[in-house]
């Protein structure tokens, strides 16, 4: 072989190899075999605003539920509403949303004969595991079609419910849909609210619901997962929906809690106390206005299901 043969075949090979030892660019979070959820649905919710640090959540990966945050009622007592289902631990699972594919707590209500009631479904609490005064909380969920008789709800109950019984332990609802006004008004996928109770006994009893039509410019039972936000500080509670799509919304619930000129009657009594979180998911009673089980028209394949991706708590 030529020396200037020579030269070119050394050369060539050397190309070759160098060109076999490259690398490929890695894929993006958003392409093909990266994880291909977008940023805005990743588990997010209206972030670390405002001075706000995140102190505490649950994203409910997984496939059980974390009993380290939250311990799960069993009961069929109707919980002074006149509810129609039971609750049951196999109605709360973790896992996955089919359609977003998100990894979530499960609540499942079911049209079924159990212990006397005609349905079961699903309640849980974060009660002596966690408990906290003022801050933001905000869970993101998919509701079920309330139509007619589903009560979903995302709540608070004071901590010393245990010794002083509501409503003197105070009541804080984020979020409730399923109201028999919202049926009446045939709005049923838009009317909700928020609400506060308060007050020393059952029939000493005050309670704000803020504005009576509480009603969605969109559905929010549209298949889709909805941010429900509290913000809660020494001054007021405030209650907001979607603030992680709309941060300058305006409260759909608001209420001055520093009046504490009355001893039974004024809130800033009560609502500056340690409340845990409630997730549940009623069938019938009170609310809906539905006492009949033959009534209720919300579970025509059996069962449904309300989906939580996640829940935090921010404080400053």
């Amino acid at each position: 072989m030529k020396a200037n043969n020579k030269v070119m075949f050394i050369l060539a090979i050397a190309l070759a190899f160098i060109g076999c030892t490259e690398t490929e660019e890695p894929l993006s979070p958003n392409e093909e075999g990266g994880n291909d959820a977008p940023i805005e649905e990743k588990e997010i919710g209206s972030g670390e605003t405002d001075g706000y640090t995140l102190v505490w959540e649950d994203l409910f990966h997984g496939s059980t539920l974390n009993t380290n945050n939250w311990q799960i009622e069993i009961n069929g007592d109707g919980n002074g509403n006149a509810e129609l289902q039971y609750y049951r631990a196999e109605n709360i699972s973790v896992g996955e949303e089919p359609e977003s594919k998100k990894s979530c707590l499960i609540l499942t209500a079911k049209k079924e004969n159990y212990e006397g009631k005609s349905f079961t479904s699903g309640r849980l609490n974060t009660n002596g595991k966690y408990a906290f005064t003022y801050g933001k909380v905000e869970a993101s969920i998919k509701l079920p079609k309330t139509a007619n008789g589903l009560w979903p709800a995302f709540w608070m109950l004071g901590k010393a419910y245990a010794t002083v019984s509501w409503p003197a332990c105070s009541e804080i609802d984020i979020l409730e849909m399923g109201h028999q006004d919202g049926i009446r008004q045939g709005k049923t996928e838009t009317y909700f609210n928020g609400a506060i109770h308060w007050g020393t006994a059952w029939n000493q009893h005050a309670q704000d619901y803020g504005p009576k039509n509480d009603v969605a410019p969109y559905s929010l039972q549209d298949g889709k997962f909805h941010l429900y936000t509290l913000i809660w500080d020494e001054e007021k509670i405030a209650m907001y929906l979607d603030l992680d799509k709309q941060p300058e919304a305006k409260p759909y619930f608001e209420m001055a809690i520093t009046d504490k000129s009355d001893p039974i009657w004024s809130p800033g009594n009560y609502l500056h106390q340690d409340c845990f979180i409630i997730f549940n998911l009623a069938v019938g009673g009170n609310f809906p206005g539905i006492w009949n089980p033959n009534l209720v028209t919300a579970l025509p394949d059996g069962e449904a299901k309300m989906y939580v991706d996640f829940v935090k708590v921010y404080q400053k």
